[in-house]
Order: C-alpha cells, then structure tokens, then sequence
C-alpha cells in the first residue's frame, strides 16, 4: 500500500469508530428511557384501584407506549389509556387493550 493511502486509511477508519459508537450510545439510552417510561406507565396503572393491571402489557419504543392484554370494560380500557397518557416521558398511546367477555 502507497503512503498517500496510508493517510486516509486511519482518519476513516476512526469516522466510522466514532459513527458506531455515538448511534450505539443513543440506542442504549433510548433503551434506559423507554424502560424508565414503562416503569412509569406501569406503576401508575397498579395504582389505579380501577384498573386491573396484572392484565395489561405496558411496551414502550421511543416515547409511544403501546398497551395490550385485556380489561373488563371499556371504561376501564379508556381510563387506562388515560392514566398512561399522563405519565412523564410518554408521547403517544396506542391502545391494543380487548374487553374480555
């Protein structure tokens, strides 16, 4: 291999190093604080006494908290929508919930 190819081989090989490693960075605090929200959203659906929350799948990706699993009416199925909109760090709610019969 030539010199002047030496030269650009390193600073290119450490661009994408520090690509890698910043996107890697945000995946896992993107991962911290979706868990963080779904703690959230979890722990005040357990403290509803109107809401049965052993029966509710809280998922969270960037922000948007996806609910599923079943509830015993549709107001319950509201107010937890409800209850998790209201959670810190919570952008969306998507409502996956079905009323058992």
């Amino acid at each position: 291999m030539s010199t002047p190819g030496r030269r650009f081989l390193l600073p290119s090989i450490m661009v994408v190093s520090l690509a890698l490693s910043a996107s890697c960075g945000k995946t896992v605090a993107a991962r911290v604080d979706d868990a963080s929200v779904t703690t959230r959203v979890r722990t005040a659906l357990l403290n509803d006494p109107d809401i049965k929350a052993q029966s509710i799948n809280v998922d969270t990706v960037q922000g948007v908290v996806t609910l599923s699993g079943s509830v015993r009416t549709a107001q319950e199925r509201d107010k937890a929508v409800a209850v998790a909109r209201r959670a810190s760090g919570v952008a969306d709610v998507k409502s996956a919930l079905q009323i058992a019969n």
